[in-house]
């Protein structure tokens, strides 16, 4: 093609630079994804991107490897390809060629340099394997950029689509990989291992994000950490089945990619069908703090990010369990009430024979038995209280001993011929079948239309196995995750206001796309502060504070049987979205004061512990944590001083508070030390006066002699700026 479009862009926002080649008529190339990389000129991008050929190697093609976003075989690329699919073993190698780019929705005529684009979309066809391609690209105001790719079939019979992966390269001085793995009751647990030649994949098949997802595939520089380190990392933004990966060459190369996994002959284009694949998110930083607070900057500029104080809330799950009565929920409501909660949840077992969690499920009426006058005296009650009222609900799935599957066993997920074995006394209910979707909608609307309910707390509690659409079994992940989707946008748009918390078994649906979406997640279904504050610390990589749904629970944990103290609980939970999660009847008067204060501090600082930065801290003694948040104009912050474990230390000596203004001096005291176990030993500069002031530089760098604390122990410290004084 004479006339094709041919461009170099750079991308450039946040202190990152993304700068792509799109000349020859080839997809995409990455030349250049770090640090800001100035304001390079037209003649700059071409000594780049000449700059970055690499010599021909012996033994090798007899030109110099060109590994586009979507690596093509054609080009001698033998890692993973970035499109898999045939018609019946046909056109299984595209050569796409360019065919328009359009950059900051402009389009590119002949040749082109933009110095400072945010948006760019390249079209590729191959003519001769009937397929079209287009790539999207948009870079964010926090440094983060996606992308996407869709794949059409332009040919007169039938693809057969297995993979629509991109990948994106990464220097050879990414040493290290970092992502994470997890269970039920444990999410967010880190592996960290050297990288070496082949592919390490995190394949997520749960159809749905699932416990141990990679959440995001990390790469950089050995040895990075919290506060620095170059580190480039991707996170697939996909609720089903998904993919990441971290692939090097025996050339040297070294890409992060994903998409969505699809299972076989789940993705059938008929000619003129087109397919999308989710976005990837990538982000760099110096360190993973900085990562961190890229993907917060990004989640909080949403439009349809919760701007109002986080509610504090209380869940009565691990109160009352499958024991519905009036008198006993309105009690905990009062005394919720009275304590300052804002919202009251009810959970499983209101409606339906939901008594245990074997029948009942997909039965969305309200109890009759259990509640004969329906749900309104509770809600009414809740309301007079000044707190505003949230129901459990598990839309996608299914008990067998239920009217729903007794009437409809054709909408549950099978395929063979057979029911997939059980889980939870359950199986999943097939949205993607138009009439099982609408019965489910209408039932959710019905119970909205009676009352007055303004948060759901929305369950998905089993993975899909053998989920196929019956009769024929065809696999169905990919539709059943878009008709979650669906309903949920659904719903919100008909009931303005409402919020919805993902949940899925505590925190295998945790992932960008399920949270555009949704407004918080439950971390865990384990509310021991233990696991807690592992998991609170690794989640944050991703998403911000006042999305992680985060309550204080009984003395003795429900999920471990260990006992903690409630200064630990509260100073835990205090850094998310505060909760509570306990039977309220049975605390003690001194329980309550001390949880009304905490409380009342939460509420009081809220705005900071939901809108500053992340700050967490390296520590080479794996039982000493710390971590806080400093507000964005640097005027205040609060912090956590953390011991999991008897140290071989005794003490860690001084530790830093940083991210605060080096010109500026503050006021550092802890919060509710009354409240902390008698065996904890203060340093000099606290002996219950007003604190110690120091320069934002010495706090950063110096930081302070830590208190000795006994095992399982928190302290939360209070900094605040002193106005008009100098460093």
């Amino acid at each position: 093609m004479n006339n094709r479009p041919s461009a170099r862009a750079v991308l450039r926002a946040g202190g990152v630079t993304l700068i792509l080649d799109m000349t020859g008529g080839r997809l995409p190339a990455v030349l250049y994804w770090g640090a800001d990389a100035g304001a390079p000129t037209a003649e700059d991008l071409a000594a780049l991107a000449v700059s970055g050929i690499s010599p021909i190697l012996p033994s090798s093609p007899d030109v110099p490897p060109y590994i586009a976003v979507l690596p093509e075989s054609w080009t001698g690329w033998l890692g993973t390809p970035g499109l898999v699919g045939s018609r019946a073993g046909r056109d299984w190698s595209p050569k796409f060629e360019v065919v328009g780019i359009v950059i900051d929705g402009d389009e590119v005529s002949g040749e082109a340099t933009a110095l400072d684009a945010r948006t760019v979309s390249v079209t590729a066809a191959d003519a001769a394997a009937g397929l079209a391609l287009s790539i999207d690209f948009e870079l964010d105001h926090s440094g983060i950029f996606r992308a996407r790719a869709t794949v059409t079939n332009t040919g007169a019979d039938e693809y057969r689509l297995e993979a629509l992966n991109l990948a994106f390269p990464v220097p050879q001085s990414a040493a290290e990989t970092l992502d994470f793995t997890g269970r039920w009751g444990k999410e967010k647990v880190p592996q960290r291992r050297p990288i070496s030649v082949g592919t390490h994949r995190r394949e997520g098949r749960q159809g749905r994000t699932g416990w141990g997802s990679a959440e995001i595939l990390h790469a950089g520089e050995p040895g990075f950490g919290f506060a620095g380190g170059a580190v480039w990392g991707l996170h697939t933004a996909w609720s089903g089945n998904h993919v990441h990966y971290l692939e090097r060459v025996n050339e040297g190369v070294t890409v992060l990619g994903g998409g969505e996994l699809l299972l076989p002959g789940e993705i059938r284009l008929q000619p003129g069908e087109s397919y999308t694949s989710p976005w990837l998110y990538l982000a760099y930083g110096d360190g993973l703090d900085e990562v961190a607070r890229r993907f917060h900057r990004l989640m909080r500029a949403r439009p349809q990010h919760p701007e109002s104080p986080r509610p504090m809330t209380l869940n009565v799950w691990e109160a009352v369990y499958f024991n519905h009565d009036l008198p006993t929920l309105v009690e905990l409501a009062e005394i919720a009430a009275d304590l300052g909660v804002e919202r009251f949840v009810l959970d499983d077992g209101w409606f339906g024979s939901r008594r245990d969690d074997s029948s009942g499920l997909g039965d969305w009426t309200v109890a009759r038995d259990v509640w004969p006058d329906g749900l309104t005296p509770l809600i009414d009650r809740v309301n007079q209280l000044g707190m505003r009222f949230g129901l459990w609900v598990e839309p996608e799935m299914v008990n067998p001993d239920s009217d729903l599957a007794r009437a409809h066993p054709e909408w549950i997920m099978a395929t063979g011929g057979r029911l997939p074995i059980e889980a939870r006394h359950q199986q999943v209910l097939n949205l993607a079948i138009p009439e099982a979707y609408a019965y489910i909608r209408d039932a959710l609307v019905a119970i909205f239309d009676e009352n007055d309910i303004a948060y759901l707390k929305w369950d998905h509690n089993r993975d899909l196995i053998d989920a196929g659409t019956q009769p024929d079994g065809r696999p169905a992940v990919h539709e059943q995750t878009l008709a979650y989707y669906r309903l949920v946008a659904e719903l919100k748009q008909r009931y303005p206001g409402l919020e919805i918390e993902s949940c899925s078994s505590g925190g295998a649906r945790a992932d960008l796309a399920a949270l555009e979406h949704t407004d918080r997640i439950w971390v865990s279904d384990n509310i021991d502060p233990v696991d807690r504050q592992q998991m609170l610390r690794w989640t944050t990589q991703l998403l911000p504070p006042e999305l992680l749904g985060s309550h204080v629970a009984a003395r003795v944990n429900h999920t471990t049987g260990r006992q903690s103290t409630l200064s630990f609980r509260a100073a835990t939970a205090v850094f998310g979205h505060f909760g509570i999660e306990w039977d309220l009847r049975q605390a003690t008067p001194d329980e309550r004061a001390e949880l009304r204060e905490w409380i009342g501090f939460y509420k009081e600082h809220r705005a900071l512990l939901h809108g500053g930065d992340l700050v967490r801290l390296d520590h080479p003694d794996p039982t000493i944590s710390s971590n806080g948040v400093v507000a964005v104009d640097r005027s205040a912050a609060i912090f956590a001083y953390v011991s999991l474990g008897l140290s071989g230390l005794g003490t860690p000596g001084r530790i830093p508070l940083k991210g605060l203004d080096p010109d500026r001096r503050y006021r550092v005291r802890p919060v509710f030390p009354e409240t902390l176990p008698a065996q904890v030993q203060w340093p000099q500069w606290w002996n219950g006066g007003d604190g110690v002031v120091l320069s934002g530089a010495l706090l950063g760098s110096a930081g302070l002699h830590a208190p000795y604390l006994p095992p399982e122990t928190a302290v939360v410290y209070l900094v605040t700026s002193e106005e008009g004084s100098d460093a």
